[in-house]
């Protein structure tokens, strides 16, 4: 038997010596896959060493403020189908998406009413929303982590220089009833950071870059699952297409266009501003 028809079983029978349960069944399904991966496209040594490299230049991209794997396994959709495997059983909760490469661990924490965009260009938007467990019931204390992009495309992380630090981004507790609210600025459809080995693999599939309109959220409670999602402004020419492919019809939201005056929590505007709504329900907690 020539290596070629040989070397997967054998490949597999090392696996196969894994103490862990997991693990083995892990490294059995690579091994299995890749092959046949491999034994598909036949790959020239230039093509493999090609594939190779790119993820090599994947990894020397990544650092503290960009993670460029996070970014391969989002345009390959698997991010999502990772989602949707993880959410099978989330009925009645609001529906997940993408984490994406922007978000930032334990954000400012800043009062109910806070203006987040302190820096970043773009038309005021008031976001008000309420927490509830998937039966509809208040969620009071919740965590609202929220981060976004300002009417440039550009995350704050992105800006640092020109910012000198975080905007666009906070953590919220709701209140007794469940709700938040915050000011910021509206965003606006973008394109993924497509300057490094991920935008190559976008231009060599035909690919554009753009991501619809959204407001990033984590929300959190005890005994509930964490919940990753957006909000995506309805209209979006993006919507259909959206490069990670995480849009979901039931995140797709109107943000109202309002005049000056006072606005629904009391502060007075002297110009138009924007108006988003959204209401979140949180899943139990799943068991080991």
């Amino acid at each position: 038997m020539t290596i070629e028809n040989s070397i997967t079983e054998a490949a597999r029978a090392r696996v196969a010596q894994a103490a862990d349960d997991r693990i083995r069944q892990i490294s059995d399904a690579l091994v299995r896959h890749l092959h046949a991966f491999i034994r598909e496209v036949e790959p020239s040594q230039a093509e493999w060493k090609a594939g190779i490299d790119f993820l090599t230049r994947t990894g020397h991209m990544c650092d503290d403020l960009r993670q460029e794997f996070i970014l391969l396994s989002d345009v390959l959709g698997v991010s999502m189908l990772v989602d949707a495997i993880n959410h099978r059983q989330d009925r009645g909760a609001t529906q997940s998406t993408v984490l994406g490469p922007f978000y930032v661990d334990n954000p400012p924490e800043m009062p109910a009413g806070a203006d987040i965009a302190a820096g970043l260009p773009g038309a005021p938007l008031l976001v008000e929303g309420r927490v509830t467990d998937a039966a509809g019931n208040a969620l009071a204390g919740a965590i609202v982590d929220t981060w976004q992009a300002d009417e440039a495309g550009f995350y704050d992380v992105q800006q640092l220089d020109r910012l000198g630090g975080l905007s666009g981004r906070a953590r919220f507790r709701t209140d007794a009833e469940g709700r938040f609210h915050f000011w910021t600025v509206k965003p606006s459809s973008y394109p993924i950071p497509d300057d490094g080995p991920v935008g190559d693999l976008l231009k060599a599939q035909g690919r554009h870059p753009w991501r619809p309109a959204h407001v990033h959220f984590m929300i959190a409670a005890p005994g509930h699952a964490t919940l990753v999602t957006h909000v995506f402004e309805a209209g979006d020419r993006y919507l259909d297409s959206d490069v990670v492919f995480g849009v979901k019809p039931q995140l797709i939201a109107q943000i109202e266009h309002c005049p000056a005056g006072d606005a629904p929590d009391g502060r007075a505007m002297a110009q138009p501003y924007h108006r988003l709504r959204y209401d979140f329900a949180l899943a139990p907690e799943k068991g080991d």
